[in-house]
This record gives C-alpha cells, structure tokens and sequence, in this order.
C-alpha cells in the first residue's frame, strides 16, 4: 500500500493561509531538506486546486529559468500530478491529471496502486483534513514557524469531533522552526478529571 505524506506550512497560532506572506525569513537548508525528503520519497503529488493553480503558476517558469531552484522545479514537472475539483480541469503543466470520482475511494484506489512510492501532498488544506477524517493520511508534517500571524485559515477549525494525533518524530531548526510529523492515534488515551489528579503532586504535609 502506498504511502500519502501531506506538508504545511504553520504558524504557532494555527494559521496556514499565505505562507509566503510569513515563512520565507525562516527557510534555511535544513527547512530545505525537510521539503525535499517529502518529495524524493513520492513520485506523484495530490493537490487541491488552489494549490495546484499556485504551482503550475510558478514553477514551470522557474525550470525555465535555470536558478538555484530549477532542480526542485524540475522534480515537481516530471511528478504525477493529481488534482483535486469539483469542476473540469485543462492542463497545460506536464504530467498533471484530475481527479475522477469520489473523493475517498480515489484515493483509496490510489493507495492500492502496486509502486514503492509515496505520494505527497503540499498545501491543500481541505484535502488534508478530509483524507485525515477518513483514515487515508498516513503523515501529517507540520512545520511550526516562530511567529503568530494573527489572522488567516488554521489548520484545525470547525471539526465535529477531536481529531487524536500522535507524534513519530520531531525536530527544531536553529530558526526556530519545529517539525512536527504526526499520525492519526487511533489508541488515543481516555480519561477524566479524576484519573488526572493522580497524577498531581502530593502534599508532603
């Protein structure tokens, strides 16, 4: 079964609309790795339309060109790419494809396609939280910028129910910048009030 790993961009206050407005001061080569790992580990990228838009918007001109990041740029045209609409797609970007049917049985078909190779999602907001709801995420890499940006959508906002999650790894950039991955914990712990206090500290008195 293949592997869906999903990247985002946050601030320490949940917001994750308009990353380039606020992240680029904390990009180093680490961040770089971070970004990069995700994508040497997949060969195809489920996107959302947005976020596809922004892509195909930027990147093609920016193999193009030839600069520092044209092998990144180069890496993402030569991908699978995937696209998530409600509405009927043209593509003028190499290897880039739509989505056809329901959402979660796609990608569950996706999942059981014989490859090696993950497949990444960057961005994509709603994408990530339905495929975390139904179970089909199996990475969650949050990298946690330093800074509070005050407005913008978060990451976790208007859910019917908590959503548990559990840590696998984490690091912190000398930025400051903390990455989190996480997986859905379907163990999650229960417990109340009561099972908490036990583990107050007692009075010695």
């Amino acid at each position: 079964m293949r592997k869906i790993t999903a990247g985002l961009f946050i601030s320490l206050d949940g917001v994750v609309e308009n990353p380039q407005d606020w992240h680029f001061p904390y990009f180093n080569e680490q961040m770089g790795e971070a970004v990069d790992a995700q994508m040497r580990s997949a060969d195809t990228l489920l996107l959302g339309r947005r976020t596809y838009d922004s892509f195909a918007g930027a990147w093609p001109d920016r193999e193009k060109a030839g600069a520092e990041d044209a092998a990144f740029a180069k890496k993402l045209g030569d991908a699978r790419k995937i696209v998530v609409s409600t509405r009927e797609l043209e593509f003028a970007w190499r290897n880039s494809e739509q989505l056809k049917g329901d959402l979660i049985e796609a990608v569950t078909a996706l999942k059981d396609e014989p490859s090696t190779s993950g497949i990444a999602i960057s961005g994509s907001v709603s994408l990530v939280r339905r495929l975390l709801a139904a179970g089909l995420l199996d990475e969650l890499h949050l990298l946690v910028h330093p800074i509070a940006v005050g407005t913008g959508m978060r990451l976790f906002e208007d859910m019917d129910a908590p959503l548990p999650l559990t840590l696998i790894s984490s690091e912190t950039f000398t930025t400051g910048v903390v990455h989190l991955v996480y997986r859905r914990d379907e163990g999650a712990p229960t417990g109340d009030y009561a099972k908490a206090r036990e583990s107050l500290p007692q009075s010695a008195g």
